[in-house]
């Protein structure tokens, strides 16, 4: 439990073999006074356990028939040891929880349901636009195709029209038929052409002290997450400013490449 992050949802269920008992005073923040008769040794650990984990023992919350309290039935023993736990932050999301009468789930144990009402978020996607593949240009064949198919759309000039807006998008036409565009789908990271190796390795670290923050909030925790983000992004900006540099050597204008882009 303790490696569990905090804001994850967390629900146990469970034989525990113990008995809470009947209310709850001195444990209102774990558990309601619903329970079956008196604790015991062993539920006390259960409410100790609840009280330091800040959970609570769900079944107690509902005011039930003893018939649908009772999780164990042996000849004339009826007691209640199976329980559901919930974080208490949770608890509002449940709305029910009793036994089910007349069905078993092991030997002498009856079924325990709950009812739980979970928020579901859907992200709206966001249209994602197709972009051109500038990033073949690094490849010596794509880049003297593209020089060809750029003079023919240009007339065969050397040199470049007055009229930029024209040439602007004669440059992005000839791209999208040469180099191609993306699909449109979120693998922006696949076709991410300044992406490098120490790039990708800055990332994984930054993601590892992510999860290991969440895990443990401590504030030297926080300052190597802190850390590693401002230092991932150095590096990517570094990579982009380099990616485009190396392309704007292999094409012929550098300002043609800023409009494109």
């Amino acid at each position: 439990m303790e490696s569990i992050p905090t804001g994850e949802r967390v629900v146990i269920g469970a034989d525990f073999n113990g008995h809470v008992g009947e209310g709850n005073t001195g444990d209102e923040e774990v558990m309601g006074k619903f329970g079956v008769k008196e604790r015991n040794l062993e539920g006390q650990m259960v409410v100790d356990f609840a009280k330091r984990m800040d959970m609570g023992v769900v079944n107690t919350y509902f005011q039930k028939r003893e018939e649908h309290r009772v999780t164990y039935k042996s000849g004339g023993r009826r007691t209640q040891v199976d329980y559901i736990l919930c974080r208490r932050g949770n608890l509002k999301e449940i709305s029910d929880c009793k036994v089910v009468v007349g069905e078993s789930v092991a030997r002498q144990h009856r079924m325990v349901v709950c009812r739980m009402t979970l928020m579901v978020c859907k992200t709206k996607r966001s249209k994602i636009e197709k972009k051109t593949k500038w990033w073949k240009l690094k490849k010596e064949e794509c880049c003297e195709e593209f020089r060809q198919k750029l003079r023919q759309a240009l007339g065969g000039q050397v040199v470049l029209p007055d009229d930029w807006e024209t040439t602007a998008e004669m440059i992005r036409e000839t791209g999208r038929k040469v180099l191609g565009v993306s699909s449109g789908r979120r693998k922006e990271d696949k076709e991410t052409w300044w992406w490098n190796e120490e790039v990708q390795d800055s990332i994984q670290r930054k993601r590892l002290a992510k999860k290991k923050w969440d895990m443990d909030r401590t504030e030297e925790n926080r300052q190597e997450y802190k850390e590693l983000q401002h230092r991932v992004k150095r590096k990517v900006s570094k990579a982009k400013q380099k990616a485009y540099e190396e392309l704007y050597t292999r094409l012929d204008t550098r300002e043609g490449l800023v409009q494109v882009s």
